[in-house]
């Protein structure tokens, strides 16, 4: 695409420093919003909590970006922690989707964050951009936190929901807590290892939210996973054959309720999300493979 003025909520994260790096290196121009004082034009101060966006540091751009909110896996659920996820992603989207209705000439596309945790458990059922939403917290986060970008697309924003599944990085998210287990030789497959991933390389993320932005045609949900989703004790091989390490200390059900609480139910829970969508728009994965997606980690 041509050169560029694209606003990032979330540019820290593992996902928003990835894409802030691709899109740099391009010679797109980027502003970060951030919590804190801008130390120069290139950010925008905002407050997701409190619903406050500095809609003057919008103006000009092109396509806004957020990939905001409290990480999902970072620590257990309490009460309080649930609603820091809830509030960082329901409250920032709304606040952003605000700002950008409100500019004279706005983005010419919103891509606001969302996740594969929409479909909740689908057990063996294979589910694409079509299939309802699933019960639990974050099944109920993601239809909330997709509606509150209503504002830019009832303003005539073209709003894309990327709904991303397991990123395969070293740098953060599930796997940067899995790949020092599986290097030491500690890991293994999680309950039984029936559940399914849904996962997607690094790269991939990036160059799918990237074909999201170009793509006037495309608006609404769009799965961001690898075309086939592989259960947990697949993904566990594949991680000792990449790796040469054995992968001989699963670990039961109930030490992962003990440890994790509520959020045990997401990790042994299953996900078999399919990427329909995007296929259909043409995109080509580069490491479509969980072994090409390790390696490429």
């Amino acid at each position: 695409m041509e050169r560029t003025r694209i606003a990032v909520a979330g540019a820290s994260g593992l996902i928003g420093s990835a894409l802030v790096r691709s899109l740099t290196s391009d010679g797109h121009e980027v502003r970060r919003l951030v919590r804190r004082a801008p130390r120069g034009a290139d950010e925008i101060r905002w407050d997701p909590e409190k619903g406050q966006v500095d809609s003057a540091g919008l103006a000009g751009c092109d396509v806004v970006v957020n990939l905001a909110g409290a990480g999902v896996g970072e620590r257990r659920w309490s009460d309080a922690y649930k609603r820091r996820i809830h509030d960082s992603r329901v409250h920032g989207t709304a606040a952003l989707a605000k700002a950008v209705a409100s500019l004279d000439a706005p983005p010419r596309v919103f891509v606001n964050g969302s996740a594969m945790g929409f479909y909740g458990e689908t057990g063996e059922r294979v589910v694409d951009e079509s299939s309802p939403a699933g019960s639990g917290f974050l099944p109920e986060l993601c239809v909330e936190w997709e509606a509150a970008a209503a504002p830019a697309r009832d303003a005539g924003v073209r709003t894309v929901f990327p709904r991303t599944g397991l990123v395969v990085a070293r740098g953060g998210g599930a796997w940067a807590k899995l790949f020092p287990l599986f290097t030491a030789g500690l890991g293994g497959r999680m309950g039984d290892g029936r559940q399914y991933w849904s996962y997607i390389a690094l790269h991939d993320e990036v160059a799918a939210i990237r074909h999201l932005i170009d793509r006037d045609d495309l608006s609404g949900p769009f799965n961001l996973t690898a075309p086939e989703p592989l259960t947990n004790r697949e993904i566990t091989e594949a991680m000792g054959r990449v790796l040469h390490r054995p992968t001989l200390f699963p670990v039961p059900a109930q030490v992962l309720r003990a440890v994790l609480g509520e959020m045990a139910g997401d990790v042994l829970g299953s996900a078999r999300v399919v990427p329909k969508r995007l296929l259909e728009s043409g995109f080509v994965f580069a490491f479509p493979g969980i072994e090409d997606a390790i390696r490429a980690a």
